[in-house]
């Protein structure tokens, strides 16, 4: 191999190091996305609530109905955004808009999930 030459693989001996760091990334993952009390990872999605219709959009509120009879209605998108505004640096305002933005998305595809399911039953 010339010197002027990078090669971006990783050399042999790192591979045995790259392996115990993602093993322990992924443990660390799955320890705290697990809630407290769950002793596992199926436990705790059993734990959440399942989501069995969502009404609305984003400009007007979407309105999140769980199996168990419980609703949630996140605020509209732009009561979001402007509560974005609140934050003290440029880069959190950035990514919490973002985050609404992606929210809402979601909110919008599973929106749509749904009512193909219930069409296609």
């Amino acid at each position: 191999m010339s010197p002027d030459r990078t090669d971006r693989r990783p050399a042999r001996h790192l591979w045995p190091i790259l392996g115990l760091l993602a093993g322990s990334v992924g443990a660390i993952g799955v320890s705290v996305l697990t809630p407290a009390g769950a002793s596992s990872p199926q436990q705790a999605l059993a734990e959440r609530p399942i989501i069995v219709g969502v009404e609305g959009d984003a400009a007007n509120g979407f309105g999140i109905d769980h199996a168990d009879g419980t609703s949630l209605y996140p605020p509209t998108d732009s009561e979001a955004i402007a509560e974005c505004g609140e934050y003290d640096t440029r880069a959190q305002r950035i990514r919490c808009r973002v985050e609404v933005r992606t929210w809402y998305r979601d909110l919008g595809d599973l929106q749509r999930s749904l009512a193909w399911v219930r069409a296609n039953e």
